[in-house]
């Protein structure tokens, strides 16, 4: 937001992109966060999502609180340690199912303009969803462009501006060529991307369809459905509308119920302790979230609990969701720290450095209750948070084309001189 107002003296702008980080410290350092914790922590320790987002709450308040002396202390310490410890869970899965990872490169490959086909619970994506999932989870993995990363760099003590940005430049190659490229690796090669899982369903991600219906019959229009397109030789799937009869915790109206991409199986209904009676109202497929009331069966599974089950397929067997579950507390976790500094940035620059502690109080509170909202809800708001911020950065960046030109010819006149000096 300086170099907006002081470079290019468009001080509109910089409010644009200064309001934009302060949504995007939640929507893309806290939020995500915290809900793929709880998550990770649910499926692996059976930790409720209500007591993960109180008690790292109260240390993301301890924390930050401290400033960014404390904040760099403490994120130096994890980054290291997450780094470790993922990546050899991961070669590990890699290493015990060698025999797939040929078979998972030609997959990559060879689906990359037809999309993926039905295969198992998995009933396929086209090219322009994995488009758009791969540069939205590209872009939330590295924030390369976002103009995040720079905040914190402007803090550093560098001999010239250059070194620091290559420095930056080298956290996006770690990011999403080594480390993600390694996750999508261990996921093919574990092969439990197309296997259905038992697990709480999000409801959300949550639908009801008329009928009965099944990946071998209803293959196409369920390829249709999931990637909102129409076919003239298959018939489109009909809402579920009106009463859905439960009783025991079982579904009898003649109904399907589809979540995360994939026909769930085994669905039990359940209120708090016990299993549901009773009858809950359906709208165009939609099921009103009610207070107790949950979903749980098999269907397909994404984000961290996928990993984790794909962690147990390596040579740890089921320790490596505890690899996951732990990697992803430190990842995640100092992220979201590093991104309350971020956000306090913007915050001083708006309004005052007094008004930063009001800003990390709501930052504590939006932690906490990141961790009960419904995973999809959260994704989708990170989506949004991160294109906010990117655009108007992105703008910036290309006006200053030719200053960052000039500033790399001058930095290599300064390594030529530093050069010379020491020979």
């Amino acid at each position: 937001m300086y170099y907006m107002k002081n470079k290019l003296g468009m001080k509109w702008m910089a409010t644009l992109f200064a309001v934009a980080a302060i949504v995007s410290s939640f929507g893309t350092g806290n939020m995500p966060q915290v809900n793929s914790i709880a998550a990770s922590l649910k499926a692996t320790f059976g930790i409720e999502e209500i007591v993960t987002g109180a008690v790292l709450s109260v240390l993301l308040g301890l924390i930050i609180l401290g400033g960014i002396k404390r904040i760099a202390a403490v994120t130096e310490k994890l980054v290291p340690i997450m780094a470790l410890i993922y990546v050899v869970g991961a070669l590990s899965v890699i290493v015990m199912n060698y025999e797939n990872i040929i078979p998972s490169f030609i997959s990559i490959f060879a689906d990359v303009f037809s999309g993926s086909s039905a295969a198992g619970g998995f009933l396929g994506a086209t090219i322009a969803y994995a488009f758009n999932r791969g540069v939205n989870r590209g872009l939330f993995s590295n924030e390369a462009g976002q103009g995040s990363a720079p905040i914190a760099h402007a803090a550093a003590k560098a001999e010239h501006p250059v070194s620091e940005g290559m420095v930056a430049i080298l956290e996006p190659f770690i990011d999403t060529i080594i480390i993600c490229s390694i996750t999508g690796l261990t996921l093919l090669s574990s092969g439990v991307w197309n296997e259905k899982h038992l697990n709480d369903f999000s409801f959300a991600d949550l639908e009801i369809m008329e009928g009965g219906l099944t990946e071998e019959l209803d293959g196409g229009r369920l390829f249709n459905h999931f990637n909102n397109q129409a076919s003239l030789n298959s018939l489109p799937l009909v809402p579920f509308q009106g009463e859905l009869a439960v009783k025991d915790g079982k579904i009898k109206s003649d109904a399907t119920v589809l979540h995360a991409r994939s026909i769930a199986e085994d669905v039990f209904v359940s209120i708090g302790e016990g299993p549901y009676s009773g009858v809950l109202t359906v709208q165009k497929g939609r099921l009103q979230e009610t207070a107790g009331l949950t979903f749980t069966g098999k269907s397909l599974v994404h984000s961290a609990p996928l990993t984790a089950i794909a962690f147990n397929k390596g040579l740890f067997g089921d320790y490596g969701q505890y690899i996951v579950a732990i990697g992803l507390l430190l990842f995640a976790f100092s992220t979201a720290i590093s991104w309350s500094y971020y956000g306090g940035r913007s915050v001083t620059y708006l309004f005052g450095v007094k008004y930063v502690n009001y800003y990390r109080v709501l930052y504590v509170i939006g932690f906490f209750l990141a961790a009960i909202i419904d995973t999809t809800i959260v994704w989708t708001f990170a989506g949004i948070a991160i294109a906010l911020m990117t655009l108007p950065n992105l703008v910036g960046i290309f006006l200053l084309r030719k200053d960052m030109k000039q500033s790399i010819a001058e930095y290599k006149v300064y390594l030529k001189s530093d050069f010379d000096k020491n020979l």
